[in-house]
């Protein structure tokens, strides 16, 4: 019961940071006096000032959310529902298992299971994925009261079976007899999703429950929507619901991805279950902490009115710096959103649609759909209710809006996608949609608990990690040079200039390149053409540059430490981000990547475990560009040697070092060389890039002889 006094939810609390603070200004005092050198030598370096502005920026007032859900009942009488959205588009890139994981560990989340609904998007409309959920359903019924009667903390069973620090330590005969039936249950859904994925059909195509899926195309067929699990009695500790969502999809008409199947899911959700709050996943980000929706309502509720946060967002990137301006962005997943924003509203009461006036029943119907049913949920969720005016209500009874709201022509003359749900215009959705809310005004906060709110597995290798990268990189561009730029949303509604700066930080990651091609490439080309780009080690300006590089290195790597990681994740990203900048990001424009046949590359089907650790390559152009330069800098190295042996080597240390620098970075390449399969550099590649490098040498020494 909520009491008349009751103590905050949440606290604000400001990160000392001296130490980073006086690195961070360090850095940017040397930069600009690197900057004053070069201009002063007409080597103007403008890039790399500005974005450590934008670094300095973001970063320089961090702070953290600690959360107390012991606390939310003293707040409020009722807990108020939560709508969970796991999102799957290909059972052959996403395998069922990997996705029947992630539902099987939201529906044992630590809270009341009548307040719970789990809605699954199948983009591919695979009777695969139908199957392995229906199967992980029954498994459900005996996981999820063992995981709560056991306080079980890793409710995701693959983590939890299979990973030796989560080895039981209750010791008791019951507790031991029961792990052991459900390990052996879990085995058998295992091996039935698995025998399942090897067969063309996985299962009866005639039966009841799969008739849906027969003759079909996967972008050519109506929706379908099917209730798996329902909790009738609105029993507490029972099981959520769960639903299989996929949308109407017609050749004819756009279907933008996962935006629009997060936009069919809310209307879909809004027609069903109504909740005030949504929580949305990728099928591969599995809930880690029990507690999570209890901290993320401690964020959501506990504002002084109720209207502070548009959305609390737990981290898959370090940015504690950013929580202390509007907050973090919205980055696709593990993100808890308040229903009402997305439909439009802004902090003070109005409509984003609408001309930001009250909408009338007219304008409900114009903006959100012309499903009267819906409309009416619509327009509880702004009025300040959730659910459904009959409530306790059947699902099944909403079938016929539901699948309404998911017809594929249903957004036609409609606000979704432009003003309302996930905003369409941009591969990087989720980028865009949050720019949209802290635009008209919003906060959103960071969820930050302990143990990590969820945790998910990135591809392993080099072909779907670049390849996802390429896209990512291809929606911020979209975003920045579109009317969403940010510094327009500064300039003409409520996004604050520090957090603008913050946007452009990721937006101008597509730019990157440029810079980084040049300064990664002028080593190689002075060495080869005799010449130099850098100071002379007798030169004070030389010491500039190498503190600038000593104690950059050590500003990163201590933020790595702080946050609990090794030296050796450190040197892998440092690596991984100049790979990345010179392939996906080198790669990411529209006109480079049609021409080049990208759009069409994809991940390969058997990146798994065993190549985690260890780069793969494909015949893909995007290994093209990173190639080219190891072997550039290869014959430099072998330049600077011959330099060595002539004791002509001292005006050119600067150079040198950094060509042992580069080669260190992509050291993934240098080695895909001399390898052979997956794991070595293609030879179509090594052609291709070692014509491009021998043009390089002979236009550098043609410089030289000029």
């Amino acid at each position: 019961m909520a009491g008349p006094i009751s103590l905050p939810l949440y606290e604000k609390l400001p990160q000392k940071n001296t130490v980073q603070r006086v690195l961070d200004v360090t850095i940017f005092v040397l930069l600009l006096t690197l900057l004053a050198y070069r201009i002063l030598s007409s080597k103007a370096m403008s890039w790399f000032t500005f974005v450590w502005v934008v670094i300095l920026s973001s970063k320089w007032n961090p702070v953290v959310y600690r959360t107390y859900p012991e606390r939310l009942l003293f707040w409020i009488d009722e807990l108020p529902p939560v709508d969970m959205f796991v999102t799957t588009a290909d059972p052959t890139l996403e395998p069922p298992i990997i996705t029947v994981n992630t539902v099987l560990s939201l529906l044992a989340v630590d809270y009341p299971a009548n307040k719970l609904a789990c809605y699954v998007s199948d983009d591919g409309c695979s009777p695969l994925t139908f199957y392995a959920l229906l199967e992980a359903s029954k498994f459900a019924k005996l996981w999820v009261p063992f995981c709560k009667k056991y306080g079980i903390h890793t409710r995701a069973p693959f983590r939890y079976f299979y990973d030796e620090e989560e080895s039981p330590h209750d010791n008791s005969t019951e507790f031991i007899r029961e792990y052991t039936k459900m390990k052996d249950e879990y085995e058998v859904l295992r091996r039935k999703i698995e025998d399942a994925t090897e067969k063309s059909i996985p299962c009866d195509l005639s039966s009841e429950e799969f008739v849906a899926f027969s003759d079909i195309e996967r972008r050519n067929h109506p929706s379908i929507i099917k209730v798996i699990l329902e909790n009738k009695e609105g029993l507490v500790d029972g099981l959520p619901h769960l639903i299989y969502v996929s949308r109407e999809k017609c050749p004819k008409y756009p279907h933008h991805y996962k935006a629009g199947a997060l936009n069919v899911l809310t209307r879909v959700s809004g027609a069903m279950t109504n909740a005030p709050f949504i929580l949305n996943v990728d099928c591969d980000m599995y809930a880690n902490n029990s507690q999570i929706v209890f901290h993320a309502m401690c964020l959501l509720l506990g504002c002084k009115n109720g209207q502070d946060f548009a959305f609390a967002q737990s981290p898959q990137i370090f940015y504690d710096g950013i929580s202390g301006l509007q907050g973090p962005y919205y980055s696709g997943t593990g993100c808890f959103h308040r229903r009402k924003v997305l439909y439009g509203l802004w902090p003070d009461g109005c409509m984003e649609t609408g001309g930001r006036s009250k909408l009338t029943d007219e304008g409900l119907r114009q903006s959100f759909g012309h499903s009267k049913e819906f409309s009416k949920t619509v327009e509880r969720i702004l009025s300040g209710l959730s659910g459904k005016a009959d409530c306790p209500y059947d699902l099944s009874s909403s079938a016929e809006a539901a699948n309404q709201v998911a017809d594929c022509g249903y957004e036609c003359g409609t606000s979704w996608g432009t003003k309302i749900g996930w905003i369409y215009g941009s591969t990087s959705e989720d980028v865009l949609t949050g720019l949209k809310i802290h635009a008209r005004g919003w906060r959103s906060a960071e969820c930050k608990p302990d143990p990590p709110a969820f945790l998910g597995c990135a591809p392993s290798g080099g072909p779907a990690s670049l390849t996802q990268q390429k896209r990512w990189v291809t929606g911020l561009l979209e975003i920045l040079f579109s009317k969403n730029n940010p510094f327009i949303a500064t300039l003409t509604a409520k996004l604050q200039f520090r957090q603008c700066l913050a946007y452009m930080y990721i937006l101008s990651w597509g730019l990157r390149w440029i810079p980084e091609l040049c300064y990664t490439a002028l080593p190689a080309c002075c060495i080869i053409a005799n010449s130099h780009f850098l100071p002379k080690v007798e030169e004070p300006a030389f010491l500039i540059l190498a503190a600038l590089f000593a104690i950059y290195n050590l500003h990163s790597l201590l933020e790595y430490c702080r946050i609990g990681l090794s030296i050796r994740t450190w040197w892998n990203n440092q690596r991984m981000g100049r790979i990345i900048t010179m392939t996906a990001w080198f790669l990411d424009f529209k006109c480079h990547t049609e021409a080049l046949g990208l759009n069409q590359s994809s991940a390969s089907g058997d990146d798994n475990h065993k190549d985690a650790g260890r780069f793969t390559f494909n015949e893909s152009p995007i290994f093209v560009p990173a190639t080219t330069l190891v072997l550039v800098h290869l014959v430099a190295m072998v330049k600077a040697l011959l330099n060595l042996t002539h004791g002509r080597h001292e005006s050119r240390i600067g150079e040198v070092i950094c060509n042992v620098w580069v080669l260190l970075c992509f050291l993934p390449f240098l080695k895909g060389l001399f390898k052979k399969g997956k794991y070595g550099i293609p030879s179509s590649t090594i052609c291709k890039s070692a014509a491009l490098a021998a043009v390089f040498v002979y236009l550098c020494k043609r410089v030289s002889i000029a």
